[in-house]
């Protein structure tokens, strides 16, 4: 069962009330299983197959940003899938994690790529560490959520890239060639 998880992009387990420490120790269980990702969250734990759509998404959002840092001379740095914890609380890894200008404990931009499961639930655990944006792509679509004093809004730009069109991006994403996508990006910013 859990081999198939890890294969099977569209197949995932959710169970509440779950503790910190059944977490790590499920957790210390899957350490070496390969292309499954937990999150735990306030007592509820999701254990999801990470597959090839995902990952391509992933793959090529990085790459779009990157080339846009470095077209706008945006300073950055990069800061991947690292686990991000609050102890007795949360601990997950965003899909792609970005400090603008120095690099800091806390990321400024968290970015999932959602294929299975996702719904605005999953901002609590970004809250949690004061995470101040957070985009979801979803369906082909960008969300983009910013931190104020009562939790996440959805607006339509980013604070730290107001100028990326948005809208672009998400068709780039789209396209079947990875390297048409980073040719009509780039050619929409030089």
């Amino acid at each position: 069962m859990i081999h198939t998880l890890a294969k099977a992009e569209n197949q995932y387990l959710i169970k509440r009330a779950v503790t910190w420490k059944q977490f790590k120790t499920l957790q210390s269980a899957f350490d070496e299983i390969g292309g499954v990702r937990m999150v735990y969250c306030e007592r509820e734990l999701e254990i999801m197959g990470i597959g090839r759509l995902h990952e391509m998404i992933c793959a090529l959002l990085g790459l779009l940003l990157g080339r846009y840092f470095m077209l706008k001379r945006i300073r950055f740095v990069a800061t991947g899938a690292y686990t991000q914890e609050l102890q007795d609380a949360t601990e997950f890894q965003a899909d792609l994690s970005y400090n603008f200008d120095i690099e800091k404990d806390i990321s400024d931009l968290c970015i999932e790529i959602v294929v299975t499961s996702g719904s605005t639930k999953k901002l609590r655990k970004y809250q949690l560490l004061g995470v101040p944006e957070v985009w979801f792509w979803q369906n082909g679509k960008i969300s983009i959520y910013r931190s104020e004093n009562s939790g996440y809004v959805e607006v339509k730009t980013s604070v730290w890239l107001p100028d990326l069109d948005i809208e672009h991006l998400e068709q780039c994403l789209l396209m079947d060639s990875q390297l048409d996508a980073m040719t009509a990006f780039e050619e929409k910013y030089t």
